[in-house]
């Protein structure tokens, strides 16, 4: 019999609202965990029939309320991650290490099912990442304190409700140049939302228990080749200038003054490195549900909002046969 009531945390950014749906649907009942009902109550509400959906306001660090959430769930998912440090305790060790540390332990306590985790790719390479070595903590207290746990490690998450594909086609429509850091050679396995979210369905309904499962999409794309098929689909025609180390450090400096910075020093250091399957664990496609949503297929189904005409714009864009071709051509 499987288990119907998931209690989970992060439920309000695009993984959670989609795993949200998935559950619902499939008629599981869901304890939504979130900082602001207010301001999140009300999209959380339509993501699933009366009934299914429980939302609870707590502060993730207090530790007595969530307790009482444990009560009678009988799998947990741990989607919140930051990807900058900010005041008020919003640091790496506090977000990804402290926090899943007391939700493996409460997991253990009460005996639940199963614990879902939602870690990232690359992390064992980025060894002068802060963000990496912070998630790596927070895996290794998860398995320590509840050794039945499932991590989940993807690569760029990407959909119309993302802050990669978006923010970037923003800035490639508004600026004529665009910075690429280390010659944009670094190698993603962009993945779409909808393709994690049916890994997390397909692993709490089939009681996989993988200790860490690589999540990647069905291509593998450098930064660069990103940039491009963006500037493709958006129809824009910008100049990609390579930026020497120093002045990418300099101008990541800068940008740590603003709330919402677009690029720290810690997201630079981890440019360096790849953010494809290491070889070393299996992979989404390993436990029999692999990718099939492509990079340029589904960005083109929301790129319309940054071309001149939007929606009803006449330009022809290229499509993904032949940017592929252009490539090998290349």
């Amino acid at each position: 019999m499987k288990a119907k009531n998931v209690l989970i945390f992060g439920c309000s950014g695009q993984i959670g609202r989609s795993v949200v749906r998935k559950l619902t649907k499939d008629n599981y009942t869901v304890t939504a965990v979130t900082r602001n009902i207010h301001q999140k109550g009300i999209i959380l509400k339509t993501l699933g029939n009366a009934g299914f959906i429980n939302i609870v306001e707590v502060n993730i660090f207090d530790e007595n309320k969530i307790r009482e959430l444990f009560k009678n769930a009988d799998i947990c998912i741990n989607l919140v991650g930051i990807l900058f440090e900010q005041k008020k305790g919003n640091t790496f060790k506090n977000i990804h290490t402290v926090f899943p540390s007391i939700l493996a332990k409460l997991c253990k306590e009460y005996n639940l099912k199963h614990f879902i985790h939602l870690s990232a790719l690359g992390i064992n390479d980025a060894v002068d990442s802060n963000y990496a070595k912070s998630k790596l903590d927070g895996e290794n207290e998860i398995f320590k304190n509840f050794p039945l746990a499932t991590i989940l490690r993807p690569s760029i998450v990407y959909s119309v409700e993302d802050n990669f594909t978006t923010n970037f086609m923003t800035l490639l429509s508004r600026l004529p140049i665009f910075p690429i850091y280390y010659g944009g050679n670094s190698r993603f396995a962009p993945i779409a939302c909808g393709d994690l979210t049916d890994t997390i369905h397909h692993v709490i309904l089939n009681n996989i228990y993988s200790k860490i499962i690589e999540c990647v999409g069905p291509e593998i794309i450098t930064f660069k080749e990103i940039l491009q098929r963006l500037l493709s689909l958006i129809g824009k025609k910008r100049i990609l200038l390579p930026f020497p180390l120093k002045l990418a450090e300099l101008s990541a400096s800068f940008f740590e003054i603003f709330p919402n910075p677009l690029l720290t020093r810690d997201q630079l250091r981890l440019l360096k490195y790849d953010n494809i399957a290491s070889g070393k664990y299996k992979t989404n496609s390993d436990i029999g549900i692999p990718s099939k949503r492509y990079f340029n297929d589904e960005v083109e189904k929301y790129c319309y909002m940054w071309r001149e005409g939007g929606q009803f714009s006449t330009k022809k864009y290229t499509s993904n046969d032949d940017l592929e071709k252009n490539s090998r051509q290349n």
